[in-house]
């Protein structure tokens, strides 16, 4: 079944080019049924690519998805036109009184300052406080990770030595785990940041579990054990070149980077870099629409509760 997105949207032509099915606003008024309804707060500067990046995802599942994307009037974006953010975005106050199957929290590239720095940061809070009572499941991803884990439970991210970046293996530590269904005793996924929390510190809350885990990378994916807040630390939604951009750009302006990890072949910058997280980046976003929100949200968004 298709994602239902607006029908002028960017990401459109990308995915139906990729025999992704998407639905047009049009198309999708005769549709009977009720569709999972997903709202993406897209914290990212370079929100077209993000968007396609995470619709792409969002497609591979046989669901009906309505998708609502939201941006903060706390902060102004550069990187996109104020267009695109007036035909495609919403405003918390333009959602607030609306219930969600799911919420998707995006990264966002302040992670070198303290949360309550962030220029929307109380923002931001109000958002993670209403979708506990509005939104069944959440998934945070990377900074989103971070600042979901500061504000739910005090988790504080640590500055590393340098910037993990690069394809890092990881392992299930809960095989069982609805999220992690099907997934590979050893997968990989793409990260991409400055800081990172500890597993120590996870550790000591009661309400989390920690499911997936990195040698090198470190806590992957925890998540509350009512399964209605997901944290990845990682970048699963990323494309083949995406890690490549990022270091051409920090090579372009100066910036001290290594090589991306376990990227290019034979560590060439020149070469097309492998591909190798694809599959369980299609496995979580499905497991999580799939067994976590689909089979739990009631019908009637109504009754949602803390």
């Amino acid at each position: 079944m298709p994602i239902k997105i607006p029908n002028a949207l960017p990401a459109a032509k990308i995915l139906e080019k990729e025999n992704i099915f998407v639905m047009t606003e049009t198309r999708a008024l005769s549709q009977d049924i009720r569709p999972l309804q997903i709202l993406i707060l897209n914290l990212m500067p370079t929100k077209i690519e993000t968007e396609t990046q995470l619709l792409r995802l969002l497609g591979n599942t046989p669901l009906q998805i309505e998708i609502d994307l939201l941006q903060t009037v706390s902060h102004k974006s550069k990187n996109v036109s104020k267009e695109h953010l007036l035909a495609f975005y919403k405003t918390f106050d333009e959602v607030k009184d609306h219930r969600y199957d799911g919420l998707i929290v995006t990264g966002a590239p302040v992670e070198m300052m303290d949360f309550e720095q962030t220029d929307y940061w109380d923002e931001l809070c109000s958002i993670f406080k209403w979708a506990d009572s509005h939104v069944y499941s959440t998934l945070y991803i990377c900074w989103g990770a971070q600042a979901g884990l500061y504000y739910h439970y005090g988790i504080q991210k640590h500055l590393l030595d340098k910037k993990l970046f690069g394809i890092f293996k990881h392992k299930p530590l809960i095989p069982n785990h609805p999220l992690l269904r099907g997934f590979d005793d050893v997968f990989y996924a793409p990260h991409s940041r400055h800081t990172t929390v500890w597993r120590e510190e996870i550790e000591k809350i009661p309400e989390l579990d920690i499911l997936t885990y990195s040698e090198e990378a470190g806590v992957h994916i925890c998540a509350d054990r009512q399964c209605r807040k997901f944290f990845v630390s990682g970048h699963s939604e990323y494309d083949r070149c995406t890690l490549q951009k990022e270091y051409q750009r920090d090579v372009e302006k100066g910036l001290p980077i290594d090589v991306p990890k376990n990227y290019f072949p034979h560590d060439d910058p020149n070469l097309l870099p492998y591909m190798n997280w694809r599959s369980h980046a299609s496995l979580l976003f499905s497991n999580w629409l799939n067994y976590i929100v689909y089979q739990h949200t009631p019908y009637d968004l109504s009754q949602l509760h803390e």
